[in-house]
């Protein structure tokens, strides 16, 4: 099982389903005002907002929670978030890309590093794992949404690069400032994507073993947890029977 960066399995081994939604649902909405607050706030015409919108959705958040983040947006009291990039090391060597959205750098670094130091890795440089990640476009549709041909022939007439499908769905890669043209393509042949946005694709993997499995999902979910990570890329490779010792 390879590391992106959507921990879903975590989440479902960890528990606390309610607390982990409440926080979802929140880290969506700041992206969403983000969104609403860099460019318009009509998803037509902002390919930013659309695809934090289609992320919401496909994590079931409420239309009026949507709602209230976009016009949050217009808000004189809307705080002054920004993005940001942490990059480090966990254990078995993994590579970590971590993108946040904070309104104080310092606070959020100091937090990163506690969580790093804890669960037996390192925050790194900027630039430090980087190169072990290509910035793509990735487009991912539902089992539903066709067969494996079908949405291949469409990836190729939209202009995509790449395509995976399997049990969970089909992913479809583009260079990033393509993201939108493809996205636009693919509606037309396959109807609205699960979700759509940038991405850091891993060019290389870590195999990591069973003794260090647990202490990297720990990692990860503490990660997850902290109110400023919006999401986190990694580079690991886990064996299905260890994968299935962890979720035992």
């Amino acid at each position: 099982m390879a590391g992106h960066s959507q921990f879903k399995n975590i989440m479902h081994r960890k528990g606390a389903k309610d607390a982990k939604r409440a926080k979802v649902f929140t880290k969506l909405a700041r992206e969403i005002t983000v969104a609403a607050k860099l460019g318009q706030p009509d998803p037509a015409y902002n390919a930013r907002l659309r695809s934090a919108i289609a992320d919401a959705k496909a994590e079931s958040v409420p239309k009026d929670v949507i709602e209230r983040a976009i016009k949050k947006a217009s808000g004189a009291d809307q705080e002054n978030y920004e993005e940001a990039r942490y990059e480090g090391r966990g254990p078995a060597n993994v590579a970590l890309i971590i993108e946040v959205m904070t309104n104080n750098r310092n606070r959020t670094a100091g937090e990163l590093r506690l969580i790093f130091g804890k669960n037996g890795g390192s925050l790194g440089e900027t630039g430090s794992v980087a190169y072990a990640f290509q910035r793509v476009g990735q487009i991912h549709y539902k089992p539903e949404a066709g067969s494996e041909d079908k949405v291949m022939e469409a990836a190729i007439e939209a202009g995509a690069d790449d395509v995976q499908s399997g049990a969970g769905g089909h992913d479809i890669f583009c260079a990033p400032d393509s993201l939108h043209a493809v996205q636009k393509a693919l509606e037309g042949v396959l109807g609205e994507a699960e979700t759509a946005r940038l991405e850091w694709k891993p060019t290389m993997t870590a195999n990591v073993g069973s003794e260090d499995a647990e202490t990297l999902m720990d990692l990860l979910s503490a990660l997850d947890d902290n109110d400023d990570v919006q999401r986190v890329s990694a580079n690991y490779e886990i064996s299905d029977e260890v994968m299935a010792r962890l979720n035992a």
